[in-house]
Order: structure tokens, then C-alpha cells, then sequence
């Protein structure tokens, strides 16, 4: 894939754009870019209109830079462009991650958890020893009486479907292969989600 550099200020956003990008989504684009650069070009078609990588767009306008890497996408009729925006937005979503690299990678990276998109506090929550967790668990062991009436409130009663309180049969049903540092993998039998407990 060959990509080219193209101005900002010639670059434009399409007349729809079916992701909504938060300002903490921009927030860790910007956070992304000062570690790592631009690792993904914007999709650009022949007249300059971004396809892929709107999000990506405002966060180098904000960061104040005047140019970005971009792939020209030439030759797709008005339906195609309009369809690669909705591939770009949802092949991404039906994904899954492997949370046992995920813990893997985590351990590796030996407590340097400052990765853009992810939550600090809660990294160090899945990072810590038994010893860190007993602390932190005994250190918030009581809740007001407003969180626990905001609790028993209906909104904070989960919804699940009839089909998803059937009974299961956790000795047939879930997997526990792959006994490792005192956690085992297990596979939610509905939707395939692995998980340690």
C-alpha cells in the first residue's frame, strides 16, 4: 500500500459519518500519536474526502499539524465509498481479545502500563499481586448508603434476556483448560468470551 502526504486544510469529511467520535477517543488518538506517530493512514477517495480515519483527522488538527499520511482510494462508485465507511467502522467491532495474551502482554510490559485508550487505575487493578489486590479490596470494603440506594435502584438492576438465565451445567459446560498463576481460562458457552477467574 502505497501512501501519500496530503495538506489538512485540503482534506474533507464526508456528508455522513457513522462514527461519533468522544473527546476521550480524541484525547487518546492525540496521546497515541505523541507515543507512536501516525501508525494509519486516512482513506482518502480521489477528491480529497476521508472514508477511514475521521477520528484520527481531528486529532491531528487539534495536535495543530498541517499534514497526515493518507491512502487514495480511486475508482469506487458513490454505494462502494459509502460501504467501505461501514466496513472501516464494524469489522474492527467483531473482534474479540485473547485475555490471556492480553495478561500476558501485561506482564511483559513489567509495570510500565501507560498505553493510550486504556484505563491506568484499572491496568493496575488486573497487575496486581494477591497481596496489592487484598489492600486495595480491604481499603474500599464499605460503600455510602447513597451508593447502595442508587444500587437498588431498577436502572442499576442488569437486564438479561429470558434465553440468557437458562441453567448451566458448569462441569460440562465451561472450559477450564490452561491452569496458570493461580487463575483459570474459562469460555462463556453463549458467546465464546474467554476469561480469567
Amino acid at each position: 500500500m502505497q501512501t501519500i502526504t496530503k495538506k489538512l486544510d485540503e482534506l474533507k469529511r464526508p456528508e455522513k459519518n457513522v462514527r461519533v467520535h468522544s473527546d476521550r477517543q480524541i484525547k487518546e488518538y492525540i496521546r497515541s500519536i505523541e507515543m507512536f506517530g501516525q501508525i494509519r493512514p486516512l482513506v482518502i477517495d480521489e477528491n480529497n474526502v476521508v472514508l477511514a480515519g475521521n477520528g484520527l483527522l481531528t486529532a491531528l488538527k487539534e495536535m495543530g499539524r498541517e499534514t497526515a499520511d493518507c491512502y487514495v482510494v480511486s475508482g469506487l462508485t458513490a454505494k462502494e465509498k459509502k460501504k467501505l465507511m461501514l466496513v472501516d467502522n464494524k469489522i474492527f467491532e467483531l473482534g474479540v481479545n485473547d485475555m490471556g495474551a492480553f495478561d500476558d502482554i501485561l506482564r511483559e510490559l513489567g509495570g510500565d502500563i501507560d498505553i493510550p485508550g486504556y484505563d491506568v487505575d484499572l491496568l493496575k487493578t488486573l497487575t496486581a499481586s494477591f497481596d496489592e489486590a487484598d489492600k486495595f479490596i480491604s481499603s474500599n470494603d464499605t460503600m455510602s448508603e447513597e451508593k447502595i440506594a442508587q444500587m437498588k435502584t431498577p436502572q442499576a438492576k442488569m437486564q438479561m434476556p429470558p434465553e440468557s438465565t437458562q441453567k448451566i451445567n458448569p462441569s460440562t459446560e465451561i472450559s477450564t483448560e490452561n491452569f496458570a498463576d493461580d487463575k483459570f481460562n474459562c469460555q462463556c458457552p453463549r458467546c465464546g468470551f474467554k476469561f480469567n477467574v
